[in-house]
């Protein structure tokens, strides 16, 4: 049964993050083709499959739910927040907006000054990267869920959906509105950063709510978040 706590954030959390890699991988497809681009994708996969069984055997036999439930509390509350943040400051202005097709274009200049080595290890580092963010949350937000059925689910389906929409438009996925999703996710994941490192400090006790304490904490941060772009914008620029 697909635990929709667990899975909507990661869906959305990972489409963003296979967009960026989709991105690369398609401009290095255009210098070297996709037969070379493909392969650099598959060996980042790869690299991240052995990550993953590597860390459910440490997870398996090396640590308790309890520690484990902290450290990750902590790793997603500065993930989080880091995401929170940089959607604050572009909403606000004080941050340029990230624009899928101009880093398309700048991934194409750097090929173009490069060989073919070079042009594979971008597409191998590009996937790597952003699937090591993908990772992270899959681990963090799946150690609740039995057989991690949900958090590989969501991150798989979000790696399909993000192929399927790459191979009809044939171009950066520009039109998603990533700011926004950004916003939503990283108000999200920082609420289950905090949810999870007081749980591990003071047990259950510490939330009345229970897991609808996740709900509330998500739109405290949504909404103060909101409070806090709208303020900065309409704030006057120093000249």
């Amino acid at each position: 049964m697909v635990n929709w706590h667990i899975f909507v954030p990661i869906f959305f959390t990972a489409m963003v993050e296979w967009v960026e890699a989709f991105t690369i991988v398609l401009a290095v497809a255009m210098s070297i083709g996709w037969r070379a681009a493909g392969g650099a994708s598959v060996a980042a996969f790869a690299a991240l499959a052995i990550l993953t069984i590597f860390c459910d055997r440490f997870l398996e036999y090396g640590a308790t739910e309890n520690w484990v439930q902290g450290l990750i509390g902590v790793l997603l509350l500065l993930f989080g927040l880091r995401w929170l943040a940089k959607a604050i400051a572009r909403q606000a202005g004080l941050k340029a907006m990230h624009d899928e097709s101009r880093e398309f274009a700048e991934t194409r200049e750097k090929l173009e000054r490069s060989d073919r080595h070079a042009s594979w290890m971008i597409a191998f580092n590009g996937v790597l990267v952003e699937g090591l963010e993908v990772w992270l949350i899959v681990v963090a937000l799946g150690i609740h869920d039995p057989g991690h059925v949900s958090a590989y689910g969501a991150a798989l389906a979000a790696l399909v959906v993000v192929i399927a929409l790459g191979a009809i438009a044939h171009a950066p996925l520009s039109q998603i509105p990533e700011n926004l999703i950004k916003f939503g996710v990283g108000s999200a994941i920082t609420a289950f950063g905090t949810f999870w490192t007081l749980t591990a400090i003071g047990g259950d006790r510490i939330w009345p709510a229970g897991d609808w304490s996740l709900v509330i904490l998500t739109l405290f941060y949504f909404g103060s978040g909101q409070l806090i772009a709208r303020t900065a914008l309409r704030r006057p620029r120093e000249a």
